[in-house]
């Protein structure tokens, strides 16, 4: 019998590789600094069906190209805060994640073919995300929950569940429909998964839409915003200092005269010594007098080997109310000589019958800091920031999911990115973009109401944990899956 001819072309792995591959295009607009909200209800389907429907190492490679096809949006943005390398290694490192996902999932689908296997990818995803909140010093930057921003009746879930009930709605609309596919019509109680899908998902949408007819009763108050994205740096010569100063000083004086009540600067207007921060400290105290308003600035202080990324609170008699050092570094700020020391200290300031809560830009990107100043019953949290050009809209949005989960607004003025106010709702109420010298002001009139009570303030991330618990259980009982072929399973 002669030998059978050599193929040099695998048709099947090429056609397969190729579907992967355009399953990563979805990705790609989900994934980014600005993603489109609805579609991240529907970008992992491709994904997610054509993993299920085949063998498992046959689709892990094809897979992760799908995933880092969508990932490479935002390899730009990696540059300009890594270093190339490191770049490189998160961008592998959270395609990886998505392959975990995808294929730990389809583990528990092709083992048991049930209708209930679809709960199991929106869990891990869940997990997955926790773990990251509370052991990366990024935290969940990036998280599927902070592309629902713009889709407020979806967003109010975190006032109940945080950021894990978001990403279990999004994820778990894809998985159902993965499922309906890989079985269609041999699924047996396909009702029940239907019928949970449409409940949960109609039932978190009827409660936010409830929940945002709700008015913000309060004080009405005015917030004056100013930004330049000018920094002033270490060896900054006089004059230009005083130009940036100078550009400060009209702005504030303008807002002072339009109404402004609070004044919020950006975040590290300058890396400046000790002395001269002492100095810009008298300044800023004698506008906070001259202009009856109060103050909140940002600078960094260097001093013996190390420095502290700080911002000044003033009130409108110019005495210093506060001080508060940032939590939450950077990564520039990680690895910045001499190396930041980060504070560990909250700051809560009363005014006019309601209580400000202090924080510095990333920290608005942790849930734990968030939910802190929820427990000390803040109405609002007043934010300087410094951002970098490409993300300002994603940081302002996360910054506005802390509000939603604790039920208070949001003042954040940031350099390079936006000046953005939000209510307890996440709605944002006004917002500019900052500019260079001579910079960009924002004046806006707003309630300032008492802290909205919610479950996500008492409980935490309760349901995260219990979606961690439950990851691990479908960890376990995927377990012996193998390469099996979810087609070629029964349905149970």
């Amino acid at each position: 019998m002669p030998n059978p001819p050599l193929r040099l072309f695998d048709r099947s792995a090429a056609v397969r590789t190729a579907a992967f591959a355009a399953s990563g295009i979805p990705l790609y607009f989900v994934l980014g600094l600005r993603p489109i909200w609805w579609l991240a209800w529907f970008a992992p389907l491709p994904l997610l069906a054509l993993s299920w429907r085949s063998g498992g190492a046959s689709t892990r490679w094809p897979g992760y190209l799908a995933a880092l096809i969508g990932l490479s949006v935002n390899f730009r943005y990696y540059r300009t805060v890594l270093s190339l390398p490191l770049a490189i290694a998160v961008v592998l490192v959270q395609a990886w994640l998505w392959v975990f996902v995808v294929q730990a999932s389809r583990r528990v689908v092709a083992r048991y073919a049930a209708w209930w296997t679809a709960f199991a990818y929106p869990v891990i995803w869940v997990a997955v995300d926790t773990f990251l909140a509370a052991l990366l010093p990024d935290g969940n930057w990036g998280s599927l929950a902070y592309t629902q921003t713009p889709f407020l009746p979806i967003m109010q879930t975190a006032s109940l569940f945080g950021t894990a009930g978001v990403v279990f709605l999004v994820c778990l609309v894809p998985s159902t429909l993965a499922v309906a596919i890989v079985f269609g019509r041999r699924l047996r109680r396909a009702g029940l998964l239907y019928g949970a899908t449409l409940a949960l998902v109609g039932g978190a949408v009827a409660f936010g839409a409830v929940r945002l007819r709700q008015p913000i009763q309060g004080r009405p108050t005015t917030f004056g915003l100013v930004a330049i994205d000018d920094a002033i740096g270490p060896r900054a010569s006089a004059s230009y200092m005083k130009s940036i100063w100078d550009a400060y000083d009209r702005q504030i004086e303008v807002l002072g005269k339009q109404g402004a009540e609070i004044i919020v600067l950006p975040e590290k207007i300058g890396l400046v010594s000790p002395e001269v921060a002492q100095q810009w400290q008298r300044h800023l105290s004698a506008l906070a007098a001259s202009h009856n308003v109060w103050i909140e600035a940002g600078a960094a202080v260097f001093g013996a080997g190390s420095q502290a990324n700080v911002s000044w609170l003033f009130v409108g008699d110019g005495s210093l109310a506060a001080t508060y050092q940032k939590h939450h570094l950077a990564p520039p700020e990680r690895h910045a000589l001499p190396p930041t020391i980060a504070g560990t200290t909250y700051t809560v300031q009363a005014m006019a019958g309601r209580t400000y809560g202090l924080a510095i830009c990333k920290d608005m990107h942790f849930a734990s800091l968030g939910r802190v100043y929820g427990l000390r019953g803040v109405s609002t949290m007043l934010v300087p920031a410094w951002d970098f050009g490409l993300d300002g809209w994603l940081e302002a949005r996360t910054t506005s999911v802390r509000g939603v989960e604790n039920g208070y607004g949001i003042v954040r003025c940031a350099r390079e990115g936006l000046m953005t106010v939000s209510d307890a709702y996440g709605r944002v109420v006004a917002e500019a973009p900052s500019g260079p010298l001579p910079g960009k002001s924002l004046l806006v009139t707003t309630n300032v109401a008492a802290q909205l009570p919610v479950l996500y303030t008492q409980v935490g991330n309760l349901f995260g944990w219990i979606c961690v618990a439950a990851a691990a259980g479908f960890l376990v009982f995927g377990r012996g899956a193998g390469q099996g072929n979810a087609r070629e399973r029964g349905p149970g």
